[in-house]
């Protein structure tokens, strides 16, 4: 007999979780915690234009004054979610692009690579030491998007 209640109290809780997480997305493509920064949902991705000005700056080998440092770094620290930080920033970096017009070319700007503009807005968190979370388990570091040459 306890068996059958055993059975019936499994199957139950195996029902109310199935639409638990139907309910709540957890079988979708974009659960995590990176779905929180997701500005469908209204998040509010950060402008950061003190790293838009040092990531320039940087690029065309331009000494970098602290004030802009000092600016960017605050600036992607105030992103609370450590999450949504890289993705920030791949956002800057994609309306820098729009912004200079850069299509398929390789010069962003006047001796600035493309490739060495991406590189350099990607490793903003580790100048800036401030934590993003990444595959490895280290808390600082590059943007896994820097690896992808079409961000």
């Amino acid at each position: 007999m306890w068996m059958k209640t055993v059975f019936w109290g499994l199957l139950l809780f195996m029902l109310v979780a199935t639409t638990m997480a139907v309910e709540y997305g957890a079988r979708s493509h974009n659960s995590g915690p990176w779905s929180w920064c997701d500005p469908a949902t209204g998040y509010k991705v950060s402008t950061l234009t003190g790293c838009r000005a040092m990531v320039k700056l940087q690029c065309v080998g331009s000494q970098v004054p602290e004030a802009v440092l000092r600016d960017c770094c605050q600036q992607l620290a105030n992103i609370n979610n450590e999450w949504c930080r890289c993705g920030d920033l791949s956002s800057m970096l994609r309306s820098v692009y729009q912004e200079l017009g850069v299509r398929e070319g390789k010069e962003v700007l006047p001796g600035c690579l493309k490739e060495v503009m991406r590189l350099t807005a990607a490793s903003v968190p580790e100048v800036c030491k401030v934590p993003i979370p990444n595959p490895s388990g280290d808390r600082a570091g590059v943007c896994y998007w820097a690896a992808y040459p079409d961000v």
